[in-house]
């Protein structure tokens, strides 16, 4: 591509698949339009930055998904509220707690159910709720990193598994409750 007309034409010939990726990044045809233009201008602007010889669909991709995840990392930044204030008990006072004593689960209740695990999965458990770091749980039980994570996981399951059991507690009124 050794003249704009050429450089112009390999790009039309993407526009419906950059197009597409776009949509399916955003979930909005609005949004989906901006971030099409955006690729294209950057990618005139950028021309002499593209090696002949290498995959064009995937360097105006790239472009196009570094754009996305830089204006989403701006609008998280830009929602992100600091709080200076000294009394933060007033922070989330307009937000109403739904709160069903029946189905709380005690800390003591939850502290036993832990007890009950097998030992394989209750040390690493307890260490890392503890606030150990994986790798830290791994060194001082001499296991694989791996491991760790799993057994970690499991107890978890299992955790899960009897409080589900216990306070007869389905999936639908888990989400439901969140």
């Amino acid at each position: 591509m050794n003249t704009t007309k050429e450089f112009y034409e390999e790009f039309d010939k993407f526009t419906s698949v950059l197009q597409a990726f776009a949509y399916s990044l955003t979930k909005n045809q609005e949004a989906a339009r901006d971030l099409y233009q955006e690729t294209a201008f950057r990618a005139l602007k950028n021309r002499d930055k593209f090696s002949p010889g290498t995959n064009f669909k995937a360097w105006l991709m790239t472009i196009m998904k570094n754009i996305f995840i830089n204006n989403y990392r701006r609008k998280v930044k830009e929602n992100t509220m600091v709080d200076t204030t000294d009394n933060l008990y007033f922070i989330n006072s307009a937000t109403t707690v739904r709160n069903s004593g029946d189905a709380q689960i005690l800390m003591k209740e939850l502290l036993t159910m832990v007890d009950n695990l097998d030992n394989g999965l209750k040390i690493p458990f307890l260490m890392h709720y503890r606030g150990f770091k994986y790798q830290e749980i791994a060194d001082y039980l001499d296991l694989p990193l791996g491991t760790v994570k799993s057994r970690i996981f499991f107890a978890r399951k299992e955790l899960k598994q009897e409080i589900e059991k216990r306070y007869q507690i389905t999936e639908a009124d888990a989400i439901l409750n969140r």
